[in-house]
């Protein structure tokens, strides 16, 4: 591991102090998972707090990456059968 170095006021030195201790850590595995848990992607609080809030939202489990791919790549539509010569004109 790699030393760093942090300048803390007296304060926030004893909160930290004091929630290792809690934690039962050394002050460094305590800031090191502080890190962890706060520097990794996460998603904001405002997105989270609408989980659940669309009741057509499709879900993994129900086959939603499918139906995703489906509707980002529809199936093309038939293209109509090209008049040659020869052919007799469209009914209609």
């Amino acid at each position: 591991m790699s030393p760093i170095t942090l300048y803390l006021d007296e304060a926030t030195q004893a909160l930290v102090e004091q929630a290792a201790k809690a934690h039962g850590l050394s002050t460094s595995r305590w800031v090191a998972g502080i890190i962890r848990k706060y520097a990794a992607q996460e998603w904001p609080q405002d997105c989270l707090a609408l989980a659940g809030r669309f009741a057509d939202f499709p879900l993994h489990e129900d086959g939603a990456s499918q139906r995703l791919s489906q509707h980002l790549n529809p199936p093309a539509a038939p293209t109509p059968p090209t008049q040659t010569a020869n052919s007799p004109p469209p009914a209609g």
